[in-house]
């Protein structure tokens, strides 16, 4: 495993990170595919054993559940304060369902939900999970953070964005340590891509980029099929077919990049490692076996020069 520092909070962290938005289970019928609590222990306890020292959750993942068994695996392990864990706040589920939250009282009750849920007493990096421009913009929620931080209840806050312009809007406020977006083959197709501007300017201003989503909710490992069925709590059934069949189409045509040693799986996620200025990529793991493949990628070569022209030739046709 190799490392980055993540802007200016100043951790080495590994390059590939452990994403655990499937850990949580389908708990709110949101998630993706069914998972064992024991499984997951085990896949915490073999990412650990990769080198990876960066987990990414969410309180909402699996309605804090998530939180639950990343505390449990890292503690079972005796490794809980020996790694960086990053979680997202500002969706209230206190009801059973979710609402848009970023009030001061909620954030601050989710910190001390999550610290609770973790075991822990600080969390490393909290981030807002997809506020919106107009609450980036106001700069208030800043100042919450900013106390919470002094109080020792936080180390370092960043945001999950949803766009690009939002991103914009987090680096011209000048608050945020990181901020984590989507970036993946897909993404080179998309109006706003990432790479072209956004990337460079986080990088000039000392922000630590978290990318995530490397395998497309699964549609880049090759594995997705036109009559997958998905089980009922899978987000992905619920998608339209047309946008399902795009993104399977797509994925097929970036199988030359296979061969002995690197799968479609690891080459997309070697593809979002190839980008410099991106401190960590957070890759979805439910397994052992799967923490043992994608992380694996950190050794794996990156791309040559001919092999980028040629991905970007096939995918703009």
């Amino acid at each position: 495993m190799k490392y980055r520092t993540l802007g200016r909070t100043g951790f080495e962290v590994s390059e590939l990170s452990f994403g655990a938005w499937a850990i949580g289970g389908q708990r709110r019928g949101n998630e993706v595919a069914p998972i064992d609590d024991a499984g997951s222990v085990e896949a915490i306890t073999t990412a650990l054993e990769m080198g990876c020292n960066f987990f990414d959750t969410a309180d909402i993942y699996g309605y804090g559940h998530s939180e639950e068994i990343l505390g449990r695996g890292l503690r079972q392990a005796g490794r809980l304060n020996e790694v960086y864990i990053a979680t997202k706040g500002g969706g209230n589920f206190s009801s059973g369902e979710t609402v848009v939250d970023f009030s001061s009282q909620h954030i601050t009750e989710a910190v001390e939900a999550s610290l609770m849920r973790l075991r822990r007493d600080y969390i490393d990096l909290y981030q807002l999970q997809n506020p919106s421009r107009q609450i980036i913009s106001d700069g208030r929620i800043f100042e919450l953070l900013d106390d919470l931080k002094a109080a020792g209840k936080i180390r370092h806050y960043g945001v999950s964005v949803s766009s690009v312009s939002e991103g914009m809007v987090c680096i011209k406020s000048g608050k945020p340590d990181t901020i984590q977006i989507v970036y993946n083959f897909f993404s080179l197709l998309q109006s706003e891509n990432p790479s072209d501007q956004f990337f460079g300017l986080a990088h000039e201003n000392n922000i630590g980029l978290i990318a995530s989503e490397p395998l497309a909710n699964g549609f880049l490992t090759g594995k997705q099929k036109l009559d997958t069925q998905y089980p009922p709590g899978d987000i992905r059934g619920s998608w339209p077919s047309h946008f399902r069949s795009h993104k399977i189409r797509l994925a097929e045509t970036l199988r030359f990049l296979e061969q002995p040693g690197r799968n479609l799986t690891q080459a997309a996620i070697r593809f979002v490692l190839d980008e410099p200025t991106i401190s960590t990529v957070v890759v979805g793991v439910k397994t052992a076996q799967q923490a043992r493949e994608n992380l694996m990628v950190s050794d794996i070569a990156p791309f040559s020069e001919s092999e980028q022209a040629t991905i970007k030739k096939t995918l703009f046709g």
